[in-house]
């Protein structure tokens, strides 16, 4: 026999009865009935219950060994009664009485429990991970993101494109986030800088002709922690093409989404095919670029109603409601949370309306609407009797982000809302340029290397802000799972978009000569996108936070609490990379 185990924990069935075995793993849980030690034993594949009987030679050890320690047991294989069979594990209808035990591994008294969600912290959550990916939830998301992993590669390769890798150690680059940079020991004063996309790798082996492109992509950004971003590194189906439009990427990941989505989203329908929804459109109707389309409602854009009015809280600004049917019967308690929620993302307050069966609006401002603000609006809303009418006055930038987050609220909470689905979108036509609010410079809006629609005429004819891009976001349930772009390839266009942007021709040859230098030599039409595989877990998995889906994450501080990273380096390894560090002064407190 084996000298760990003759089967898994998971494996052993009814037809193994009677069938001498020898098992190996964690001590789960243990019960004491009677004098008999049932204990469950856990290992990658499942738990199994074992038998101990008092008068055996294994009892002691197991009866007083501490939970999570490693064990090997011999035993035999018996039916349990009738009365005992458990349908909720795979192997609930059998048991191994044990003969023999190994410790192989004991444990020290554990930091929290293993086999409940106890509502241990975070942080010492990170600091024992090893113990928290014990969990069976923790187990089954890196189990699931394994699977995705796989089934993308399968999906990809089936579909020609070819498997590639790119450097890690590069050169940098104005991706839009920060480096992370990489001091040089042979060449001093000089960094590498760690990609935050194969962006102009993938680019280049266009040019150089590989046609297909993908790569599971780490990546590496150096900003701040949120419930859908990990700080530090991310990993993303990275993939291109060559000779296509915008419609040839959409249909690619349209098909690997939803098939990856369908075999893995638990019986939840995925929506197909993705609507296009230009950028802006997005923007009046769900004041968001990443809208959930979960959510049954839309926005109103309703500023001409109020256009010179004498209600001077919505004269001459730019006004957006939101029509929920069915809801007008609420009590004032909903009204007031609604209000609530609203100051919570930054509103001032959150004016609305009820429609009456008689058609007429009752409620905080209706004093305020004259008799052609009443008909514009319900016109406008196609508000019945029964509707409530919530609205949001400013500038358009605040607007939208209140009144969007305010529509998906108003949705969850009053039943406009679709469960057990994935909803995905297009996000298309995004501006290629924007105005920083701070300098009034023209900045780029998205990718910078993207191909403006209308080519080199539109950047020398139009105004900046009105160009768009060939652009395109892909959203799914209100997460933006990646941006991408049909590529600038031509270099005259390439220059002049960045001199829009304020880069002279001598900034942008120092920043992309390699891909102005290949552009010069025949290069492709080509284009792709990169979406997250972090955050296609997540979705899966149904959780909250996208540090559920990976191994070992970074805190929301950008540190890793098991291996104690960012360390300090000392004196000599520093003279070798020619640096001196300068830590910023303390500041003194107070007494």
């Amino acid at each position: 026999m084996h000298r760990y185990r003759s089967h898994t924990c998971g494996e052993l069935r009814a037809a193994d009865i009677d069938t001498d075995v020898r098992l190996s793993g964690w001590l789960h849980n243990r019960r004491n009935l009677g004098g008999i030690l049932f204990i469950d034993l856990r290992d990658h594949h499942g738990i199994v219950q074992l038998v101990v009987r008092p008068d055996t030679a294994p009892y002691e050890a197991l009866s007083s060994i501490s939970k999570e320690s490693v064990v090997r047991v011999d035993g035999r294989v018996v039916a349990r009664g009738e009365e005992n069979v458990n349908p909720e594990l795979p192997t609930g209808e059998i048991e191994v009485e044990v003969a023999g035990v190994e410790v192989l591994g004991a444990a020290d008294p554990l930091p929290f429990t293993i086999n409940t969600e106890d509502g241990v912290n975070e942080e010492r959550r990170l600091e024992y991970r090893f113990l928290d990916l014990r969990k069976e939830r923790m187990h089954r998301n890196i189990m699931l993101r394994s699977a995705v992993i796989s089934t993308i590669r399968q999906e990809m390769t089936a579909l020609g494109f070819n498997e590639l890798a790119t450097p890690i150690l590069s050169a940098t680059s104005p991706e839009g986030a920060r480096d992370f940079l990489v001091p040089s020991r042979l060449h001093a004063g000089k960094f590498y800088a760690l990609p935050q996309a194969p962006q102009q790798f993938k680019q280049l082996l266009m040019i150089a002709g590989f046609d297909r492109y993908f790569q599971i992509a780490p990546c590496f950004r150096d900003e701040d922690a949120r419930a859908d971003r990990s700080p530090g590194e991310f990993y993303q189906l990275d993939m291109e093409m060559s000779f296509v439009e915008q419609e040839d990427v959409f249909g690619v990941i349209e098909k690997v989404m939803t098939d990856l989505f369908e075999k893995f989203g638990d019986g939840r329908h995925v929506t197909s095919p993705f609507p296009r929804i230009p950028f802006r459109e997005a923007m009046l109707k769900y004041g968001s670029d990443k809208p959930d389309l979960r959510v049954g409602l839309e926005l109103a854009d309703v500023s001409d109603v109020f256009a010179g009015s004498e209600f001077k809280a919505f004269a001459d600004k730019h006004v957006r409601a939101l029509a929920v049917p069915g809801t007008a019967d609420q009590p004032r308690k909903f009204f007031d949370q609604m209000g609530e929620f609203a100051a919570l993302q930054g509103a001032k307050g959150l004016a609305w309306v009820r429609v009456g069966d008689d058609g007429k609006l009752t409620g905080p401002i209706a004093k305020f609407l004259t008799e052609e603000n009443v008909s514009a609006l319900l016109s406008r809303l196609d508000a019945g009797p029964g509707t409530a009418v919530f609205f949001g006055a400013g500038e358009f930038d605040e607007v939208s982000r209140i009144m969007g987050a305010v529509r998906v609220e108003a949705g969850r909470r009053t039943g406009h809302f679709e469960e057990n689905v994935f909803r995905f979108c297009w996000i298309v036509d995004f501006p290629m340029f924007e105005r920083n609010e701070d300098t009034g410079q023209i900045e780029f809006s998205h990718n910078p290397f993207s191909m403006p629609q209308g080519g080199l005429e539109a950047l020398e004819t139009k105004d900046p802000l009105d160009i768009l891009a060939w652009q395109y976001d892909i959203v799914c349930n209100g997460v933006e799972l990646s941006s991408g772009a049909i590529r600038n390839h031509e270099p005259e266009i390439m220059y002049k978009a960045f001199e829009i942007a304020g880069y002279s021709h001598e900034e942008v040859e120092r920043e992309f000569g390699g891909m102005l230098r290949a552009f010069h030599f025949g290069a492709p039409p080509h284009g792709g996108i990169a979406p997250g595989i972090d955050r296609i877990v997540m979705l899966l998995a149904d959780e909250p936070n996208i540090r559920e889906t990976i191994a070992f994450p970074l805190n929301g501080n950008a540190q890793d609490l098991l291996m104690g990273a960012p360390s300090e380096v000392d004196e000599a390894r520093l003279k070798e990379l020619h640096l001196s560090v300068r830590k910023p002064p303390q500041v003194k407190k107070a007494d």
